[in-house]
């Protein structure tokens, strides 16, 4: 059996550098389809005083940057780095900034069935590309719907409280551990390599990764 390695990755659904983070990761897998990588999603709030309804988006810009033109410069290497990724985002046609909550609630039950990277991935396209508000339960459960799973389970699952607390303290465990931005990636519970890192840089770690792996006696 080929050994394999955990990639534990600190991530919030509506976090543009997540989203650049994790295509410049899947490029560099799926350049190795043999990597060693096993890969879990783990809840960070950008915004964790958020309201549970969201907030305009251009009312959050306003708080956060001061004004259209602070966001415009603070998002202008964010645009750039999308468009080198081969990413399109549509911030024009954004109206809201949710509570990320639920869509980490999600991602947990994913987590459950197999599903989290195809969720993560749904969630980025959504909120991104489609410009969808991904703290609409309705939303949640179509996303939920295409990725396979049962969309009025989770629809039922979202109206309750189940996981709340759990996603919350996890978050806080994160903070507490030292994580202070994302996308945060921890290597073999041991090395963390923050930011949205280049293909390049993955490529190098997995090629370290699996010469460690080979020079390795087996067990």
């Amino acid at each position: 059996m080929t050994q394999t390695v955990k990639l534990d990755i600190m991530s919030d659904p509506i976090c543009p550098w997540c989203y650049i983070g994790k295509t410049h990761l899947d490029k560099a897998l799926a350049d190795v389809p043999n990597h060693p990588f096993v890969i879990e999603w783990h809840p960070f709030q950008l915004n964790p005083e958020m309201p549970a309804e969201g907030m305009d988006r251009r009312e959050y810009l306003e708080r956060k940057f001061g004004g259209k033109e602070g966001a415009v410069r603070a998002y202008a290497p964010v645009v750039e780095h999308a468009e080198n990724a081969g990413l399109k985002i549509d911030f024009e046609g954004m109206k809201r900034t949710p509570n990320t909550l639920d869509a980490h609630r999600l991602i947990h039950w994913a987590g459950v069935e197999g599903k989290q990277n195809q969720i993560v991935d749904a969630l980025f396209n959504a909120y991104f590309v489609e410009a969808r508000d991904i703290g609409d339960h309705e939303v949640l459960a179509d996303i939920a719907d295409e990725a396979g799973m049962d969309a009025a389970v989770v629809l039922k699952l979202l109206k309750s409280d189940a996981d709340r607390a759990d996603i919350s303290n996890r978050d806080s465990h994160s903070r507490q551990m030292g994580v202070n931005s994302v996308p945060t990636f921890i290597v073999a519970n041991q090395h963390a390599v923050p930011g949205a890192q280049p293909p390049e840089l993955w490529a190098k770690v997995i090629g370290e990764i699996m010469s460690q792996i080979e020079a390795s006696p087996a067990e």
